[in-house]
């Protein structure tokens, strides 16, 4: 159960602000239906003192994403259009009295929303996913590269799972999990961090943390797929994850593997080392034993 403030309870049972505006001249649309949340900003703008005299909005999504909106339309309403664009999504979580950590990718929904709104008002195109150019990272989510490395960037994040609470990137299959990693330690390279601000994780390879049993079968499955078996497919072998159980991975090697008089060392060696490696160091790799 999450532990919600006063405050964001009350934007949820009592939402301000829901609906369309007719006459709006700002709008900013963000998210999907198919990935989740979605969020509809109204915004109607005096062109003159260029202040935002009404906010509306509607939304599909989870209590805290009602809330986020909520509070933002409230937030934004009297203010000018310089004033809105500086605000974050810490500040419309700061309004809420804060959000669970696993809730702010619902405040970051609403800046991006803000930000489309602003832009339409300015006459700026804001891309749909499909015509962004920055490579699609988590295919469940659908969220784009410059995405997570712009929430590392802008909230400080140092591990992979606040990736995720901002994002929700790698909430899903955990297949993409790998490529956090990557970026995050991009991220950090760029910003200097210093041994003492490294990216934690369960061992000194930095891997992702508290993984879901999901996410660790996903991640192992990627990991077979892409870094062992093509290495076995140029020598006419080939390999095929079986079953997972707890840290038990069972695989069933194919081809000329299965025959190899190298095959207990390629266990050993390659499948299992690999996945110590990336996933857990108690990883046992045992080949499926056939009725």
């Amino acid at each position: 159960m999450w532990n919600y403030t006063n405050s964001v309870i009350d934007h949820f049972t009592n939402p301000r602000n829901v609906g369309e505006i007719e006459d709006a001249n700002a709008v900013g649309e963000v998210g999907s239906l198919a990935c989740g949340d979605a969020l509809k900003l109204f915004l109607k703008i005096d062109p003159a003192s260029k202040k935002i005299v009404d906010a509306k909005f509607k939304t599909f999504g989870c209590a805290s994403a009602i809330a986020s909106a909520s509070a933002l339309t409230e937030m934004v309403k009297g203010i000018t259009l310089e004033e809105a664009g500086k605000i974050t999504n810490d500040d419309i979580a700061k309004f809420l009295g804060g959000l669970p950590e696993q809730k702010m990718h619902c405040s970051v929904m609403g800046r991006e929303a803000l930000e489309a709104a602003l832009s339409s008002f300015s006459g700026e195109e804001v891309k749909k996913h499909t015509e962004n150019e920055s490579p699609i990272i988590c295919k469940c989510f659908w969220v784009d590269e410059d995405k997570i490395r712009r929430n590392i960037r802008e909230n400080h994040l140092t591990t992979v799972e606040q990736i995720t609470n901002y994002t929700k990137a790698g909430g899903g299959c955990g297949g993409c999990l790998p490529d956090l990693d990557r970026i995050l330690r991009e991220e950090m390279a760029r910003a200097g961090a210093t041994a003492g601000s490294r990216i934690p994780g369960d061992t000194e390879t930095g891997k992702p943390k508290k993984m879901t049993t999901i996410q660790k079968i996903a991640l192992i499955q990627k990991i077979i797929s892409e870094e062992i078996a093509q290495p076995m497919r140029n020598d006419g072998g080939d390999i095929e994850l079986v079953d997972v159980d707890g840290n038990r991975v069972i695989v069933r090697l194919k081809g000329a593997c299965s025959h190899c008089m190298g095959a207990s060392a390629t266990l050993q060696h390659l499948v299992q080392q690999k996945l110590r490696e990336r996933v857990s160091p108690d990883i046992e790799v045992e080949e499926a034993r056939d009725a």
